[in-house]
């Protein structure tokens, strides 16, 4: 097999973005060889992988026929795969070749926001009233029935992309185009395709935690930072390794009795919910690592490697959950104030302070960014900082515009 060839080999399903998840790959290729399945050849993958197959990776069958292949040829340890769009698929090559992992039938109620309300509404955790709906008249019944303010989200998309409040009923036109208006490589097409469901107040916060054998950890839990209302993009998020929600009896049975009425036992989850003064409301389980470096920020903070946890485990391994370190990760994520055509996006190494762990950009020149509901996620730049306090890491991050400046002009319209 090349090099590494006495590493465990771990079959990698997709690689997705380098700027956002090559942490991952750095981490996991220490311990295990690397076998990448996707479309494409390999680009930014190489340092870290040993050998790839290019294959349609969101078709379970050819993705199968693919993984039999190289198990023909090397000793198969586990399925590794952190790309939303493709974990079912993934799920079916663990299935497929009896290593572990949740069955497809698992991550496909996660995945599918309504069928994960179905199984959550029986097993009695506390999560929004929700209405699944086909059509803008269906959307202003059930926002009726539910009572203003509502949230109209996508059935299968995460992210906050194409998620939008109405505040009455003559926002539900425009929060239903918002919902059906945002599509994402590999997420299936309902004809119930919309969820409007109960706004509920209070903080955000997502718990990436580790299942092995059917019991959980959490590993980090992340407040969130939410902006350009009445959307909810994720402009930035706070992990702390001494958060009392780490050990939360309400949160952490929240957690168990979630995961097991959906099936979820085996890797890593991304759980997220409000904070409510009745408790723990639950918004949505990924069955996946966190986005927005979340997972890198928690090893920041605890000491926890919380993508080598999801690679041990996919390898059946009992992964390592004890902290080691006690300190503060938050970052933020630039956003331009109008649709831009980027010109450059530059950082001021000498405006750094030792509280700011990085500061990288997030677009390169000509790269168009549009502001919900015409574009999400986009972001020019991201800044981390890492402390001994909250306190003190939120501080740093307040001169993060002035750490990376963006050249640009206005953005033309979009086509129609």
């Amino acid at each position: 097999m090349g090099r590494d060839g006495d590493k465990p080999l771990l079959l990698l399903i997709g690689s997705s973005s380098r700027r956002s998840r090559e942490f991952i790959l750095r981490s996991v290729s220490r311990r295990y060889a690397l076998w990448l399945l996707q479309p494409a050849p390999v680009t930014w993958e190489e340092p870290y992988v040993v050998g790839s197959t290019q294959v349609d990776n969101t078709r379970p069958e050819l993705l199968v026929e693919a993984a039999r292949q190289v198990a023909a040829e090397h000793e198969v340890t586990g399925v590794f795969c952190y790309d939303e769009g493709l974990v079912t698929p993934a799920a079916h090559v663990s299935e497929a070749l009896g290593l572990p992992g949740n069955s497809p039938e698992t991550v496909i109620a996660c995945r599918d926001k309504n069928a994960t309300r179905t199984a959550l509404e029986r097993a009695g955790v506390a999560q929004p009233a929700s209405i699944g709906v086909r059509s803008l008249a269906e959307a202003q019944a059930a926002a009726d029935k539910i009572g203003f303010p509502v949230v109209l989200k996508p059935r299968g998309l995460a992210g906050g992309m194409g998620v939008r409040r109405a505040d009455g009923p003559d926002e539900v036109d425009s929060a239903y185009r918002a919902a059906t208006g945002v599509t994402y490589p590999g997420v299936p097409v309902f004809e119930v395709s919309v969820l409007v469901e109960e706004y509920v107040d209070g903080p955000e916060i997502s718990v990436d935690a580790v299942f092995f054998e059917g019991e959980g950890t959490p590993l980090a839990v992340a407040r969130k930072q939410v902006g350009l209302a009445p959307f909810f993009e994720e402009t930035g998020h706070e992990v702390d390794a001494a958060d009392p929600l780490l050990s939360d009896p309400r949160l952490l049975e929240a957690l168990r009795a979630s995961h097991a009425a959906l099936g979820f036992h085996t890797g890593v989850s991304h759980t997220e919910f409000r904070l409510t003064a009745d408790g723990p409301r639950l918004m949505e389980v990924n069955a996946r690592l966190g986005g927005d470096m979340i997972p890198y920020l928690g090893e920041l903070a605890t000491g926890v490697d919380i993508a080598m946890a999801a690679a041990d485990v996919a390898a059946g391994r009992r992964p390592e959950t004890t902290p080691t370190r006690r300190r503060a990760a938050a970052i933020t994520f630039l956003y331009p104030e109008r649709d831009t055509e980027i010109e450059s996006v530059t950082v001021h190494e000498d405006r750094l302070t030792p509280e700011i762990h990085s500061a990288e950009p997030m677009a390169d020149p000509g790269a168009v960014l549009r502001l919900p509901p015409r574009g999400y996620i986009s972001r020019y730049a991201r800044v981390i900082a890492l402390a001994d306090s909250m306190e003190r890491a939120r501080a740093a991050l307040l001169g993060a515009p002035e750490i990376v400046e963006i050249a640009g002009r206005p953005a033309q319209e979009p086509p129609r």
